[in-house]
């Protein structure tokens, strides 16, 4: 973000600093952190809880400084948080912090974490009541998560600034999200995850471990393959040519399992019965050492043909990370359907990552036994994984004195200064070929929907422009109940999986969210804030295409695009809401309550153009 400097204001210096000043003196790692947690806090209350008035302080030392106010009416309190890089789509980027009683006239530094406390506070008085037992609890429950956050981002600030230069190879990319989700109150809290464990479990720290293992008769696992080799196939291949050694019985297979879930297995009564009466097994680690990726549960190895996805007893962001059946089946039955589509075919710009086959312990009596294991295809190897890279590390918050590397990739292939703006313009073009235009197409011809939201979005930028865009998640699957009978006569499985199917209404919502509001407009802010190009330049060509795709299109796309352009509102995720009441959004039905609207920049900026006109005219 632009300028950040610890300036000085009314009433002293501001403990307050922005993260990516290359310019000031380098603040501490618990500065920094300190700072990115206000902005991931105060970002989530200005779009869930209250917008604000957008006021400027005055100054001893320079020009008033525009700035956000917010009245704490449970508090008789009043917060002003300096805006130092704004956006019109994007986060917010805060400098300077001030608080006052209602009744004080004159206006006092604080430092970060206190306004995220006073700010906490108020929300729980808006949105709950603030005064039960429950609610207190829940408050206290989220300051810890936040204080959580704050810890593990100093920490992972300290080693990164060890790092000598970047990574640019697809595992490198998942390594780099040092602050993590920019519109989350608690990005980086990690609740079950010791800090000696992330050293070997977190992506961060670019730890590798072996898999853990168990042995169990065939005849009580359940699995299912949407390709040519079943899973425990798949299985074997993952632990590589140390499979053939494995002490098995005759009638066995392997579960490769993490090792964190493997020793929460270990703890549980199922498990240990099974142990006891000798149906499972747990064996030797063996095999080739992975490492996590962004999501920490899904595991890498650069010479394996799978990925694999498991459950961990690891809660992160709003859930505990848990592999439900019905994801498992969605997953096999959605890669099927894909294939059959042949929209790949069609779309050579724009892959799908298939998580084609699942295994896992079939325990009576319980609908998940905690073995539930996802194999994911893995395509980047033996080369291909250079210069891929996930949407979210390449428009992430840059650490200290660096560019982000969106910035650093731009100035690479451009050379010449002076034609960045240009060369931002063109590079945002070709980001919308592969990802804005594939997506939409997918939901026009076949009635699927994805979740495409900046960590399931992948770029391949090894020439420094995009050239191909990806998408991974089997839980990221939208099915339109108007496509329905199409959709069974290609994959008659979805059928019987009821959480894939969605009215059209709430698909366009959702859409709207994760491909336009969650990663679309993140790398027009990105770019906004690194000064690349004005976002009111990336907003006008992305209104644009749309307006474009919405006179080529004739059905569920159309309809999409001129929702997403016509529309007052768009959804967006509401995180600090879901905190707010501390509920796990993977166990809340459908997910609806997860959302709320917000004002839709491209309507706002239609409007702008318009009254601009009208005043030239005049």
């Amino acid at each position: 973000m632009s300028s950040p400097r610890p300036d000085s204001g009314a009433g002293g210096r501001s403990d307050t600093v922005l993260v990516g000043d290359a310019r000031s003196a380098r603040p501490s790692s618990q500065h920094l952190a300190e700072a990115a947690a206000f902005r991931s806090f105060a970002n989530g209350y200005l779009r869930e809880i209250d917008p604000g008035i957008r006021v400027r302080h005055a100054l001893a030392d320079g020009p008033p400084a525009p700035c956000v106010e917010w009245n704490l009416r449970s508090q008789r309190l009043a917060i002003r948080a300096e805006i130092r890089s704004p956006s019109l789509c994007g986060a917010q980027g805060f400098g300077r912090l001030w608080t006052r009683h209602l009744h004080e006239p004159r206006w006092r530094n604080v430092a970060p974490m206190r306004a995220i406390q006073e700010l906490l506070g108020e929300a729980y008085a808006r949105v709950d009541g603030g005064s039960s037992e429950t609610a207190r609890g829940r408050e206290l429950e989220l300051l810890g998560r936040i204080l959580d956050s704050y810890r593990e981002t100093a920490r992972q600030l300290d080693l990164a600034g060890r790092e000598p230069g970047e990574d640019t190879s697809f595992i490198g990319a998942e390594r780099a999200l040092v602050f993590g989700h920019w519109l989350h109150p608690t990005p980086k809290s990690r609740q079950g995850l010791t800090p000696w464990q992330a050293r070997t479990y977190a992506p961060e720290e670019a730890g590798t471990f072996p898999l853990a293992v168990f042995a169990v008769d065939g005849t009580l696992a359940r699995h299912e393959s949407a390709g040519p080799r079943s899973a425990p196939e798949i299985a074997r291949d993952l632990l590589g040519a140390d499979a053939a050694r494995l002490p098995l019985r005759p009638g066995e297979i392997v579960l490769p399992m993490h090792p964190l879930q493997a020793e929460a297995l270990m703890l549980q009564p199922h498990v240990s019965a099974m142990i006891d009466a000798g149906l499972l097994r747990r064996l030797d680690a063996v095999g080739p050492r992975f490492t996590a990726t962004s999501s920490l549960r899904t595991v890498y190895a650069p010479d394996c043909a799978w990925m694999a996805k498991f459950s961990l007893p690891v809660t992160l962001t709003n859930s505990l990370r848990v592999n439900r059946l019905a994801e498992l089946e969605a997953g096999v039955a959605m890669a099927r359907l894909l294939a059959r589509s042949g929209f790949g075919a069609r779309h050579p710009a724009f892959r799908i990552i298939s998580d084609p086959a699942y295994l896992t312990l079939h325990c009576p009596g319980r609908e998940e036994s905690g073995f539930e294991t996802v194999f994911r295809e893995n395509p980047f190897r033996n080369g291909a994984e250079r210069g891929v890279a996930t949407l979210a590390a390449l428009i992430a918050e840059p650490l200290p004195g660096r560019p982000s590397r969106l910035e650093g990739l731009l100035r690479r292939i451009c050379g010449d200064a002076g034609e960045l703006s240009r060369a931002a313009r063109t590079w945002f073009g070709l980001y919308l070929d592969c990802m804005l235009e594939p997506v939409v197409a997918l939901y026009e011809e076949q009635g699927i929907a994805l979740e495409a939201h900046q960590q399931n979005a992948l770029l391949d930028v090894a020439a420094g422009w995009p050239r191909q865009g990806f998408y991974r998640d089997n839980q990221g699957f939208y099915l339109s109940q108007a496509a329905r009978p199409r959709l069974l006569r290609l994959a008659p499985e979805t059928a019987a999986i009821a959480s894939l199917y969605f009215d059209d209404c709430e698909i366009r919502r959702r859409l709207a969210y994760y491909l336009v509001v969650n990663q679309i407009f993140a790398v027009v802010a990105r770019m906004g804030h690194d000064g690349l190009i004005r976002e009111e330049v990336l907003l006008d060509d992305l209104a644009a295409r749309l307006e474009a795709m919405a006179r080529r299109m004739t059905g569920a796309g159309r309809a999409f695009a001129r929702s997403v352009l016509d529309g007052p509102t768009l959804c967006t995720k509401a995180n600090l809401r879901v905190r707010l009441s501390d509920r796990d959004e993977l166990a809340s039905g459908d997910g609806t309550g997860n959302y709320i609207d917000m004002p839709n920049p491209l309507r706002l900026r239609a409007a702008a153009r318009s009254e601009a006109g009208r005043a030239l005219a005049s």
